[in-house]
């Protein structure tokens, strides 16, 4: 069988093996406690589903959506940044919908790169960056990012000659795994640095309402003459724990989101239409929620950090996302501590070389069950080391 060689430096994706490995155990009558996904324990609320059985009664429901994305939606979502960053977007064509945020950051490289391109990526950060640049056929190139800089890159370290190759760049805050947040400044010398050298600049921002607290929420675009070369990514899935919806959205710049969907259209023709009316409904009147589960992760944090420190982990000191990421005992990879952890403790957390070359000597312990679930969990890991 004649088969692409595209795919051969790209592994089945992390967290898909440590679904199969974690169903291994179960079918072993071995009883998990998983802190390595980040998939949230709380109910989507009940007026999205709501809205979205409603939507199932309006005529023609059933029918393919707008390729561009529902109108309702995308009003909504010019409405929310408005609200929430005092940014102006034209909804018709500076949003665009997307069918998850994981499924528009791969379709955008394809749509924005040639193969030989360079596309820049985050280490440690989503894996997704990375492999799907390869699939894109682009060389991905990494800038490192340390932890004594808060997880900032240094993009005045990139070479010369990959800046001169290079045609998309892409961050992520708040930052996934480590939960740092950018800033105003730092997003600043991004667009100028864009502008500069012709590189479009995309934020990937799924977990951008979720903050310890308001100063660390910001928006790329917020900054002036953003819209000149900048996108961001968002997401309902961590905002209104609605990770089975697949629903996600694009802002910026109207010729990049252009580019992207002639690719979409070309490949998938949009997510169904009472989907895209809840999260519609979700933006609009969702605030509320956001509030409340920020103080649920904060609450959870609080348990988990004050267990870890005591028992002198060096944590990081996260602002944002549902995540703790903390160093690893002397004398253990990441791989090996989660090893350890999963076999004496039947505690699942994700290994930080997961995440890249950074992420090696670190660990990733998601928020996302509840407080009575958490302590003993923690309490769990604490004993085996």
């Amino acid at each position: 069988m004649k088969i692409s060689n595209r795919i051969s430096e790209v592994p089945h994706y992390v967290f898909a093996r440590l679904e199969h490995y974690k169903k291994e155990l179960i079918r072993n009558n071995i009883e998990i406690i998983d802190l390595s996904i980040g998939d949230p324990d709380i109910k989507t609320p009940q007026f999205i589903v709501d809205e979205l059985i409603n939507s199932l009664r309006i005529k023609d429901f059933y029918k393919y959506p707008p390729y561009s994305g529902a109108v309702e939606l995308k009003k909504s979502i010019a409405n929310f940044y408005k609200r929430h960053f005092d940014v102006d977007l034209d909804y018709e064509n500076e949003v665009g919908i997307l069918i998850g945020a994981k499924e528009g950051i791969a379709h955008l490289i394809m749509a924005l790169t040639d193969p030989g391109d360079y596309c820049i990526v985050p280490d440690p950060g989503y894996p997704v960056y990375f492999y799907a640049s390869i699939i894109a056929g682009c060389i991905p190139y990494k800038i490192y990012l340390q932890r004594e800089k808060d997880y900032i890159p240094n993009i005045y370290g990139i070479h010369n000659e990959v800046v001169r190759k290079a045609k998309i760049l892409i961050v992520n805050y708040p930052n996934n795994p480590t939960g740092a947040c950018g800033n105003l400044d730092f997003y600043s010398e991004l667009i100028d640095f864009g502008i500069k050298n012709d590189i479009v600049i995309v934020n990937d921002a799924a977990y951008i309402n979720l903050v310890s607290d308001k100063k660390y929420k910001n928006s790329i675009l917020q900054v002036e003459g953003a819209k000149k070369i900048a996108v961001e990514i968002g997401s309902l899935s961590k905002s209104y724990n609605m990770t089975g919806w697949r629903i996600g959205y694009i802002v910026g710049n109207k010729e990049i989101i252009k580019r992207l969907s002639v690719i979409k259209s070309n490949i998938d023709s949009g997510q169904f239409l009472p989907i895209q009316l809840a999260a519609s409904k979700a933006i609009d009147y969702g605030d509320y929620f956001i509030s409340y589960i920020n103080n649920v992760y904060e609450e959870r944090r609080k348990i988990v950090n004050s267990m870890l420190k005591q028992n002198n982990f060096d944590i990081y000191d996260s602002k944002g996302t549902f995540y703790v990421w903390f160093k690893v005992p002397k004398g253990y990879s990441s791989e090996e501590f989660c090893e350890i952890v999963l076999d004496k403790a039947q505690v699942m957390i994700t290994p930080g070389n997961a995440f890249g070359d950074m992420g090696e000597g670190f660990c990733r312990i998601s928020l996302t069950l509840p407080a009575d679930v958490l302590k003993p969990a923690v309490e769990r890991i604490l004993k085996v080391i």
